[in-house]
């Protein structure tokens, strides 16, 4: 064991796997003696061939069965070697039966593909001759053989791809021809393609669309056509808007190298000269969408009269979008770009957008116009020109009746994308707009004033108002957005003219004549009335100030409100002292038939005629003011009414007396309304209970009137009168009952009270109506 370990201590650099000898022996020479390290590795040997011999001796019957099954294996080795010697000449043998006959095969073959090769070319040759003859012919037969011709030179280049056709001496000059002949075919089709559109002539586009169809180059023609209309119309903004050369056309003396600006003397001129030319930048977008619109409507009706393929079809399966949606979105994101750097870099152009939208609107409303006009007008001229020639298979398709802005874009509004480039001009406008409206008004309603407008300042807030929406009735919708602001300066009128309003004791005073609250009251009614009547001429069928108009009728009502409440509570006291009267009396002689009137019915009267002469008659609005003073007509008969059947007692005098108070009750009320007549159900029971006044019970019971003008409630109280003493009315034992007004709720209790306790009374004393 001390051997193993001192040998592997020794040795151990000899099983390392990068060892190397000559590193080994400078490392031995350099740290050792030679002598000792030479005395060393002998040793070293030497215990090697001892572990050899010893591991032999103890494993020599191990070794000797494997050298016994080397022999076996060297045996079965040979056996393999001859029977591979035997499959190697098989092999050979078979090889020579089979390459001979592959090699022939092979020569066969490839002596074949260039037979058919040599074939095809004669065959192409053949045709490109005959092709290029025929081509010739159809090129002298001008542009009614075009069609043909671009379909000839089609085959041609089909004859003519993936097959190298140079160095073939026969067909050099065809090939040549064809060339040419390619290049004047495309260029007199672009100038039948450019000449059609121009007048709109669908047969001659039709004619060119099959050319370039045929020629293999539609969707790449189309492509260009449109990208030149886009660059032509963006060039033409850019053109109009130019301040240099707008400057020059307002200025045309003016010195050169000056700054590009309009002097103030030339605003005018400057903004002739933008608005002619925006007019005629409209023309030009209006013709060339025209012209794009007929494109794509030829395309979508022309069809390939051999595939009967639709062209537009074709575009679409090529990968383009639709041709007049995508170039109309093109157009208006132009404008929109265009317009809004111009505007950035010169505030004159701002200034004249901003201060003349309407104008600018009505030329946007204008193009969509005329471009909705000619879509509509499109149909039947492309319908009427399909049988100009049978070539061009102009057939009827589902698309006809559509919109060709929103064909395939249902949610696409082509309108709204117009016009989204004013959005910014429009609402600086409106905003201006609104400003030009409140300054009137803010004028005639200065801090701390105490006077409503004169005629001449409202006559300015109308005008203003009426200026406002004249200008914006070019379109329905900046029509709604200017209605709006008049109906928040409507709105600022009523504010301002609130606060003007008397609200205190002297503005409700009917005992003297108008005080100054009061006259403040009636100018200011009277100024929102000619407000009123202005604006609903103006704004008649805007539904925005028809809102606000009903905020004007509620401010006057709330206006003259204290006056008639005042009017109303007088009417009512005055009625009242007809309790003071005495209807007791007898008849009077047959020498003396004239009943004279009461002195409360005379009080009444001079009374209502004072107040519609004195307070009423300054109020302009006439219609306003019956509307108003015949409530108050109403509530009086009522009340007259409702007192005459409490009178108690009630002699035939006195019924006399109370019949001629009920005519007299008919004029009173008079000046309250324009015909008596038109007080509704107070009237007619006004004039139905007259006659019961003299009815007996059973007439009264079975009368028509009772429960549909009268109502039973009032007939009870009158009956009351015919009761005998003992028998009290119900206002005789609540006396402050009679003052209450006819809708409270203490009134319905009284009612129900007479009711009950007349049927109780009676059925007690056995007394029979």
């Amino acid at each position: 064991e001390l051997c193993a370990a001192v040998f592997a201590e020794c040795y151990v650099d000899f099983l390392a796997e990068d060892f190397d000898v000559k590193t080994y022996t400078a490392q031995a020479i350099h740290h050792a003696v030679i002598a000792e390290q030479l005395a060393k590795l002998a040793q070293g040997i030497s215990q090697l061939d001892k572990e050899l011999h010893s591991q032999v001796v103890a494993r020599h019957e191990d070794l000797l069965a494997q050298a016994t099954g080397i022999e076996s294996l060297e045996g079965v080795l040979q056996m393999m070697q001859t029977r591979i010697s035997a499959l190697q000449a098989a092999v050979d043998r078979i090889r020579t039966k089979i390459v001979d006959p592959y090699n022939k095969i092979v020569a066969r073959i490839t002596q074949l593909g260039r037979l058919q090769v040599a074939c095809d070319l004669l065959r192409r040759i053949i045709r490109i001759l005959y092709l290029s003859k025929r081509l010739q012919g159809q090129l002298q037969g001008g542009s009614r053989e075009i069609t043909k011709a671009a379909q000839s030179l089609n085959e041609l280049d089909y004859l003519s791809h993936g097959v190298d056709l140079s160095g073939i001496e026969v067909i050099e000059n065809d090939l040549l021809l064809i060339s040419r002949a390619r290049l004047e075919v495309e260029n007199q089709a672009k100038r039948l393609l450019e000449q059609g559109m121009e007048i709109q002539n669908p047969t001659q586009v039709g004619t060119a669309l099959q050319v370039f169809y045929n020629l293999g180059n539609l969707t790449e023609t189309i492509s260009s056509v449109v990208g030149g209309y886009r660059t032509t119309i963006k060039d033409n903004i850019t053109s109009a808007l130019d301040i240099k050369g707008l400057t020059q056309s307002a200025n045309p003396r003016g010195a050169p190298g000056r700054a590009a600006l309009p002097t103030p003397g030339n605003t005018a001129a400057f903004r002739a000269a933008l608005w002619t030319n925006l007019e005629k930048l409209m023309d030009q977008i209006c013709a060339a969408c025209r012209q794009v619109q007929h494109l794509q409507k030829v395309l979508m009706k022309k069809r390939d009269p051999v595939s009967h393929v639709c062209f537009i079809d074709e575009i679409i399966k090529d990968g383009q979008p639709d041709i007049l949606y995508t170039f109309w979105a093109d157009v208006t994101n132009t404008l929109s770009e265009e317009f809004h750097r111009a505007t950035e870099a010169s505030s004159f152009l701002k200034q004249a957008f901003e201060g003349e939208f309407p104008k600018l609107l009505r030329l946007y409303n204008e193009l969509w116009r005329r471009l909705q006009q000619y879509s509509a007008s499109l149909q039947g001229a492309l319908t009427s020109s399909g049988g100009m020639e049978t070539t061009l298979d102009f057939t009827a398709s589902e698309t006809d009746n559509q919109d060709l802005f929103m064909h395939g874009k249902q949610d696409y509004n082509p309108e709204k994308a117009l016009k989204n480039s004013l959005q910014l001009y429009e609402a600086a406008y409106l905003s201006k707009s609104l400003s030009r409206l409140f300054d009137p008004i803010n004028l005639v309603f200065p801090m701390g004033g105490r006077n409503p407008p004169s005629n001449d300042e409202l006559d300015s807030i109308i005008k203003t108002i009426s200026s406002e929406l004249n200008v914006a009735s070019v379109d329905p919708n900046l029509s709604l957005a200017v209605a709006k602001n008049a109906a928040k300066t409507v709105q600022l009128f009523c504010v301002k003219s609130e606060q003007l309003l008397c609200t205190q004791g002297d503005a409700s005073q009917v005992i003297g004549p108008l005080t100054e609250g009061q006259r403040r009251n009636v100018a200011v009614v009277n100024s929102l009335y000619r407000l009123q009547q202005a604006v609903t001429k103006v704004g008649r069928r805007v539904t925005a100030l028809s809102i606000t108009l009903e905020g004007v009728q509620a401010l006057m009502s709330s206006a003259v409100q204290p006056l008639l409440q005042s009017v109303s509570d007088s009417i009512e006291a005055i009625i009242i002292t007809l309790h003071q009267e005495d209807f007791s009396g007898p008849l009077s002689s047959t020498d003396k038939p004239d009943v004279p009137c009461s002195l409360y019915m005379k009080e009444l009267q001079g009374f209502i005629s004072r107040v519609m002469d004195d307070y009423f008659k300054y109020f302009q609005c006439i219609d306003f003011i019956y509307e108003s003073t015949e409530s108050i007509a109403q509530r009086a008969i009522e009340l007259f009414i409702r007192h005459a059947s409490l009178l108690r007692p009630l002699r035939e005098g006195g019924k006399m007396r109370l019949a001629a108070d009920f005519a007299q009750m008919e004029m009173a009320v008079a000046p309250l309304c324009r015909r008596v007549s038109d007080l509704g159900k107070p009237y007619r029971m006004l004039r139905s209970f007259r006659p019961l006044l003299f009815q007996t019970s059973e007439l009264i019971a079975s009368s028509p009137a009772v429960g549909d003008l009268i109502p039973y409630s009032t007939l009870l109280h009158f009956l009351f009168t015919r009761a005998p003493s003992e028998l009290k009315s119900p206002h005789q034992l609540y006396a402050h009952y009679i003052t209450l007004p006819l809708g409270s709720s203490n009134c319905i209790s009284l009612k129900m009270y007479v009711i009950l306790t007349l049927l109780i009374d009676f059925s007690d004393m056995g007394c029979c109506l």
